[in-house]
């Protein structure tokens, strides 16, 4: 899979219009000449099944080659950004799935309460809600107008040190996972609802309510491991939409991890930095899977032997 998704992102992007000697990144005095011993230099005067194959062949070695725009090794451009935006895509995910667990049984549980329509109501506006708009409404609220949180970085102005440090950062980051969960929960409260609301209606819970069992128990018993597969499942799916979106926010928030990289490298046509941060997504994404696939197999033994 990791394969096929090379070749499909490597033809992709070579074969869109423009370049990166073509977008203004280089000094406007550069002649014709120089550019094409550039291109002679980073190999993209020949064919593109050759510089496909030099490509993977390095890339096997672990040697996503040197960026265009920055002259630097992409392994350690990405190795450097790429910490942050695993924290902030696996916190949101974390967050996800408490929420929208503790949510969803809760409006199953209260079918057609009030509290049930509400959150429909708040589930359908989160679903809605494009984040790049929710972020800039955020920033514009809570950061200029209150000035609660910082509008944009990871760190402030004056630099921290130790543990303040750290607390500095977190608190950078609480509206851009703010955007990220409130995006995220949204379908996946409505879905938790919908299975649990399937399961109650089952026979084996009626059974069991009528040995008059303890709500926790049925909770623990019945509900959550009926739960747990296809939730998990869906989580797996929605990796890369979690790592899309870091795209976005960290160029909206200003952080210096893998989205705005990805950002920076698409305006500029930098491949080697773009193709480096697709490999990268589409490996997260495919363990993430596996270990989602790898989950399943614990919660239900009898999926190995079918």
């Amino acid at each position: 899979m990791l394969f096929i998704i090379s070749i499909i992102s490597f033809l992709a992007i070579h074969l869109a219009p423009n370049s990166f000697f073509a977008s203004g990144e280089l000094n406007p005095n550069i002649t014709q000449e120089s550019i094409e011993h550039l291109k002679e230099i980073y190999g993209l005067d020949k064919p593109l099944y050759i510089q496909y194959f030099s490509w993977i062949t390095a890339l096997l070695r672990l040697d996503f080659g040197i960026s265009f725009a920055s002259g630097k090794f992409v392994k350690d451009e990405i190795l450097s950004r790429l910490p942050i935006t695993l924290i902030i895509n696996i916190i949101s995910m974390v967050l996800i799935f408490v929420i929208s667990l503790y949510l969803g049984i809760k409006a199953a549980l209260k079918q057609d309460s009030l509290f049930d329509k509400a959150l429909k109501q708040l589930s359908l506006f989160s679903y809605a809600m494009p984040p790049f708009y929710l972020a800039l409404l955020l920033i514009i609220l809570f950061s200029v107008n209150l000035g609660w949180f910082p509008i944009s970085g990871l760190e402030s102005i004056e630099p921290k040190e130790g543990i303040y440090k750290f607390f500095d950062q977190a608190w950078h980051l609480i509206l851009p996972i703010f955007v990220m969960v409130f995006g995220g929960v949204g379908s996946l409260i409505m879905y938790v609802r919908s299975l649990s609301i399937d399961i109650l209606k089952s026979d084996y819970l009626f059974f069991a309510l009528s040995r008059g069992l303890d709500e926790r128990v049925i909770l623990k018993r019945y509900i959550l491991p009926n739960l747990y597969p296809p939730l998990i499942t869906m989580l797996g799916l929605s990796l890369p939409a979690l790592i899309s979106g870091s795209v976005i926010l960290e160029s909206i928030f200003s952080i210096n991890g893998m989205g705005l990289l990805f950002y920076q490298s698409a305006l500029s046509r930098d491949y080697p930095v773009i193709m480096g941060i697709l490999i990268i997504s589409a490996f997260l994404t495919l363990i993430g899977n596996i270990l989602a696939d790898l989950i399943l197999l614990k919660l239900n033994p009898h999926f190995k032997r079918a």
